[in-house]
């Protein structure tokens, strides 16, 4: 099971990534919005927000915020670090509920060249 350390490392790797990312996927990247991040076998939350290309967290809380991010992903610890090494495919985990992901439709449609 991975720990609170290595699923925050791999936000931040997923954050230089995004950063590197170049024509359709740094245009996605370039939202600015609130996101969350729930690690469910772990049950905390990563909170912060997504601007300048980059995901910035500013804060782990136990548990789900009391606020609801714009975009919110909830996973285990495990999927987190697949996902990010390129170990799993994100619509295939996505697709068989293994990851979920909850945004408005505008934002989804742009976060779709990220994914």
């Amino acid at each position: 099971m991975a720990t609170i350390e290595e699923c925050r490392a791999a936000l931040d790797k997923l954050s230089e990534n995004m950063r590197g990312a170049e024509g359709h996927v740094r245009e996605a990247a370039l939202l600015d919005r609130s996101v969350s991040c729930h690690v469910k076998d772990l049950d905390v939350t990563f909170v912060g927000r997504m601007a300048g290309g980059g995901i910035e967290v500013h804060d782990t809380v136990p548990g789900t915020p009391r606020e609801k991010a714009q975009i919110r992903l909830a996973l285990t610890g495990d999927d987190l670090l697949a996902l990010v090494d390129g170990e799993l495919h994100f619509a295939r985990a996505w697709g068989s509920g293994r990851v979920r992901l909850e945004a408005g439709l505008r934002d989804l449609f742009h976060l779709r060249k990220l994914l």
